[in-house]
């Protein structure tokens, strides 16, 4: 089944397709991504890759690197990000994968100590913007609810294969222990807080290297940021650093400060992008016939997607998406661009994260960009 399709990947700052840009696979060259919220860089790569744009590496130099090498990791999704102050929230009330936020006093949060905002400042910004104190940390994002993971915009309880249950085992036992979701749910996710999840963080500006495939990140930071970690407890490593991020005291020390630069990397060799198989120690498992529960629908859809989201677990603020997209190669032109078929599937799934609340239904539908990111895709944008 799967050489039947072929993946196209994109990015934006909100749900929205029409407001993402087409990543190039394996490129060294970044995609810039800008909102109210962030202002990221993004590099993926992927392993044997043979999908959107045409003629794209099948692989970057990043994976003869180690640790890349050594673990045969299949694919990498590296960001640098800059986080913004809100100017007011998103969403007050809770929304999937939250929990009640951390209430530590913010004198001692984050990375830096908040006492270096005076405190008229302080209080000025707390009513002006009209954020709720209870949301985090005044000065940045706290180390509890950035998070990052996957969700969807339906069930796909019905469609999990068998032996789903013990693979999630593997995955919060070995893999990710600080991950949680509910796969059962409606609208179904899997979150992690990105301070555990992360296999990289890099505090500072962090290394962009095109003979290393663009965006580099090993564990630490600059000066001033191995300075930050450090006067907070945080480990050097990177293995250490995911076992203290665990602890809730941890994450109540980080914050990721609005207006610092942070440099993550999350990879691994469990999913298989080539023969769509994900591979956890001692259990392989063929999604392909699984992929965003597609056969849930009254009709078999013509593509299928695989989302990552950076967001806020508190507010409900998306930052990053990161969509894989799946189409029938008969629905692709030869310059990559979309035929109807595929713009029709890519409407329907646009429908769906709309009624899931995740796209605005007051917001413009015509393919224009929001917040100065750029969306076309040629002949393949939806009109």
């Amino acid at each position: 089944m799967a050489e039947k399709y072929i993946i196209r990947v994109t990015a934006g700052s909100d749900y929205d397709i029409d407001n993402h840009v087409l990543v190039p696979v394996n490129s060294h060259e970044t995609i810039k991504i800008s909102s109210d919220l962030i202002d990221a860089e993004v590099n993926v790569r992927v392993q044997n890759y043979s999908g959107l744009p045409r003629n794209s590496p099948t692989t970057s130099p990043y994976f003869l690197l180690d640790p890349h090498a050594t673990n045969d990791d299949q694919y990498s999704l590296a960001i640098r990000f800059k986080p913004k102050r809100p100017r007011k929230s998103g969403r007050t009330s809770p929304s999937p994968g939250s929990r009640p936020p951390s209430r530590g006093d913010p004198s001692h949060n984050g990375l830096s100590r908040n006492d270096e905002v005076p405190q008229a400042t302080s209080e000025a910004s707390s009513t002006s913007d009209g954020n709720d104190a209870s949301l985090g940390p005044q000065n940045g994002i706290s180390g509890h609810d950035l998070q990052f993971g996957n969700d969807f915009d339906h069930p796909i309880r019905d469609r999990l294969p068998p032996g789903f249950s013990y693979a999630m085992n593997i995955v919060k036992w070995w893999i990710d222990p600080g991950l949680d979701g509910d796969p059962y749910a409606d609208m179904p996710h899997l979150y992690g807080p990105g301070l555990s999840s992360f296999n990289s963080i890099y505090v500072g500006e962090g290394e962009h290297d095109p003979e290393k495939g663009g965006l580099y990140f090993e564990e630490g930071g600059d000066e001033a940021g191995l300075e930050a970690r450090r006067a907070i407890g945080a480990p050097d490593g990177a293995k250490e650093r995911k076992k203290w991020a665990l602890g809730s005291d941890s994450k109540d020390k980080w914050v990721f400060e609005y207006g610092k630069t942070y440099c993550v990397d999350f990879f691994n060799p469990y999913i298989d992008f080539k023969d769509f198989s994900l591979r956890l120690p001692g259990f392989t498992l063929p999604i392909m016939k699984y992929w965003d529960g597609q056969g849930l629908r009254a009709h078999n859809k013509r593509s299928h997607t695989l989302r990552y989201v950076l967001r806020n677990r508190a507010t409900g603020d998306t930052y990053l998406a990161i969509l894989f997209s799946l189409y029938l190669k008969e629905d692709v032109n030869e310059d990559g661009s979309l035929k109807p078929a595929a713009l029709e599937a890519t409407r329907e799934d646009k429908e769906l994260a709309m009624e899931a609340g995740k796209i605005a239904k007051d917001d413009d539908a015509d393919g224009k960009t929001k917040d100065g990111v750029s969306g076309g895709f040629g002949d393949d944008e939806v009109d």
